[in-house]
């Protein structure tokens, strides 16, 4: 799904499965009614969707900044625990 989302593409729906959007669109012009646009509530289930996977990216790249900001203060807090043991018993 994450994919579709990415590139702009509507997510296919059961039925619409081995169609591309292309074809999903051409056939609704041609005025086929397709099972994901059947009703607003098809509608809003496919928007709930596709903000799951956003979230779902955000979570990711949110994760990937915490570690790398945890691994800078734990670099800060052992170079000054290096300092410290350096001053009381001398360098190594």
């Amino acid at each position: 799904m994450a994919a579709f989302v990415e590139s702009g593409e509507r997510i296919p729906r059961r039925g619409e499965i081995g169609l591309t959007s292309d074809e999903i669109e051409r056939y609704e012009q041609a005025g086929y009614v397709m099972s994901g646009s059947r009703n607003r509530r098809m509608e809003a289930v496919r928007m709930r969707k596709e903000n799951q996977v956003y979230s779902a990216e955000e979570r990711a790249a949110l994760s990937q900044f915490n570690y790398e900001e945890k691994a800078v203060r734990e670099k800060k807090m052992l170079r000054e625990f290096k300092m410290l043991v350096d001053k009381k018993v001398g360098p190594s």
